[in-house]
């Protein structure tokens, strides 16, 4: 099981991921993109690779906007989980767009 960064660990990590802030103890971020089109397929990457990483974001879509928050409900706080999936949803965010 993983752990929950310590404070100094997750300060670190937010750092490194600017478009990222912690809401409510979770990893958050707002994305926009150009259409729905563009939301939908940036969703649809990220899916395979949670689903491979067996590690799913909280998110939502209202047209061309993507909300997703992370975090590891079985360690209770954000983990290096959360981080590396993170750094993945910005790379995919931005080949589709936003």
């Amino acid at each position: 099981m993983s752990k929950p960064l310590s404070p100094d660990e997750l300060a670190a990590a937010v750092e490194a991921l600017p478009s990222w802030s912690v809401v409510d103890g979770k990893l958050h971020r707002d994305l926009s993109f150009p259409d729905f089109v563009h939301a939908f397929g940036f969703m649809a990457s990220v899916a395979l690779v949670a689903e491979a990483r067996n590690h799913h974001p909280e998110w939502s879509n209202v047209y061309a906007s993507v909300v997703v928050d992370l975090t590891t409900h079985d360690a209770g706080g954000i983990t290096a989980k959360d981080t590396a999936l993170a750094r993945t949803i910005d790379e995919l965010a931005r080949a589709h767009g936003a």
